[in-house]
């Protein structure tokens, strides 16, 4: 299915945000059916609906997520942006084995479930964990792996690609197993940047993330506006850095999937990080460190 360049403002945010049923699982399946038809989507939509599951707090040993900014939804949109990756990788002839596919799209289900409380632990918000929410991620994923059986090597593969979802972590100090790992790691990592800076509610959203690390001890910035106002420098001086340069810009790749798969020669992630930078800067100058005049700037409401 193609939509042309003059499409529509609605169809082209639908397009963005999940594809053209309006839900992301969906879109997923069809992408993974063009790039690995023998993958099982069964297995898939199981996987789906249990991470759904231990987000809502479904699970014996597990309390709901109250972290509102690395949510469920957050966790879908990386899913999405992992598979549109590689398809795009696929479409430019940059194939990876079904195997090492599969870890990839367990790994951006798992990255963040480390905010994910256990009924035993005492903090009140997943936030708490938040400066070692990766490692709690991998642990996470390894009980649940070694629960169903899944082999050693599998889980030791997986603990290197989550770990590129750290920005504390160069990568090339990482000893990966194989050069299909560490593409892996790149594309899960380019991903969770993608699609935290690119949703289009990433500024309404700042003010949550600010919260959650200030109930994680992260004690950089002292308000949500100021964590705002360094958003374009962090933006500019790390991000884009970790995207093309550590990332070997991984990331382009978008563009190749939404023309294979929309018709559309542009590269939906990155435009709307632009436009999101440029609004930010807008509000960071005309606010100060003034909350209710941030308020009045970001006025649409999150849908998760």
């Amino acid at each position: 299915m193609g939509f042309t360049e003059e499409m529509n403002h609605s169809h082209l945010t639908q397009v963005f945000e999940s594809g053209s049923s309006g839900d992301p699982l969906d879109e997923i399946l069809t992408l993974l059916s063009s790039i690995a038809p023998s993958y099982s989507q069964e297995s898939l939509r199981q996987l789906h609906q249990e991470i759904a599951d231990f987000f809502a707090g479904d699970h014996s040993e597990y309390r709901p997520s109250n972290t509102k900014y690395h949510n469920l939804g957050h966790t879908y949109s990386v899913v999405l942006a992992t598979t549109r990756l590689f398809h795009g990788l696929s479409c430019e002839e940059r194939h990876v084995s079904e195997e090492t596919l599969k870890k990839a799209l367990y790994c951006a289900y798992f990255h963040d479930c480390g905010l994910l409380l256990r009924n035993s632990e005492n903090a009140t918000t997943g936030a708490a964990y938040t400066k070692e929410h990766e490692e709690r991620s991998i642990l996470f994923m390894k009980r649940y792996l070694q629960e169903r059986e899944f082999p050693p090597s599998f889980i030791t593969d997986c603990s290197f690609i989550i770990q590129c979802t750290n920005l504390k972590v160069d990568p090339d100090t990482l000893a990966f197993p194989s050069e299909e790992i560490k593409l892996a790691g790149f594309v899960v990592g380019s991903a969770d940047i993608l699609a935290q800076m690119a949703d289009r509610y990433y500024l309404e959203r700042l003010p949550f993330l600010f919260q959650e690390h200030k109930e994680g001890g992260i004690t950089i910035h002292n308000s949500a506006v100021e964590l705002m106002q360094h958003t374009t420098f962090f933006y500019h001086h790390v991000i884009i850095d970790r995207l093309e340069r550590v990332f070997f810009n991984i990331a382009e790749a978008m563009r190749t999937h939404f023309r294979e798969r929309w018709n559309l020669d542009r590269n939906l992630y990155m435009e709307n990080i632009d436009n999101n930078i440029k609004y930010i800067k807008t509000v960071a100058l005309s606010c100060e460190d003034e909350l209710e005049c941030l308020q009045q700037f970001l006025r649409r409401k999150p849908p998760f």
